[in-house]
């Protein structure tokens, strides 16, 4: 499948605000089913967050890209990295309360579940606390959830909707 991607450079330097601004901005476009918003992290001399948007269709990846560029934003065709983490694709929207694996699965374009310090991939039908925030990441070519063991033989994403920074009691 081809798809088409752009990379949005907004300067922002923390994942909270880069996940705001990638539901801002694809509620400003109106992002078909289909589309993906992810974030990169760069590094270098300036490090931040990247922005990119992958789109089912050419012309639809035209219409953004004029649209954002007429804005305050440093539009440049691609995606910054093959690992992006998702916060905008197929299903997430019905991600939210508590799920099987199968179901998780199922409804949304993730392709598979790993957790972190367990082999092989969880039962079908283990439960997954979503949190309503379910960030996976691209691995290889496939979009990954990392979950971890959670109380009463649950399973919840890796990553917390709301995380204490570290030090946060100093």
């Amino acid at each position: 499948m081809t798809s088409y991607a752009l990379t949005v450079d907004a300067g922002v330097r923390d994942l909270r605000a880069a996940d705001h601004l990638v539901h801002t901005l694809a509620a400003e476009l109106a992002l078909p089913e289909g589309a993906f918003g992810c974030t990169h992290l760069v590094r270098g001399d300036r490090p931040r967050v990247a922005l990119s948007f992958t789109f089912p269709s050419e012309p639809l990846l035209r219409t953004a890209r004029e649209r954002l560029a007429a804005g305050e934003y440093d539009v440049s065709p691609g995606a910054p990295d093959t690992v992006g983490r998702a916060v905008i694709y197929p299903g997430v929207s019905s991600l939210t309360g508590t799920l099987t694996i199968a179901d998780l699965l199922t409804m949304s374009a993730i392709d598979r579940v790993t957790v972190l310090g367990v082999p092989g991939q969880p039962a079908p039908d283990a439960r997954m606390v979503t949190w309503d925030h379910v960030r996976p990441q691209w691995q290889q070519g496939e979009l990954v959830l990392t979950a971890m063991p959670a109380v009463g033989g649950t399973l919840v994403p890796f990553e917390v909707p709301a995380p204490t920074p570290c030090c946060a009691d100093h």
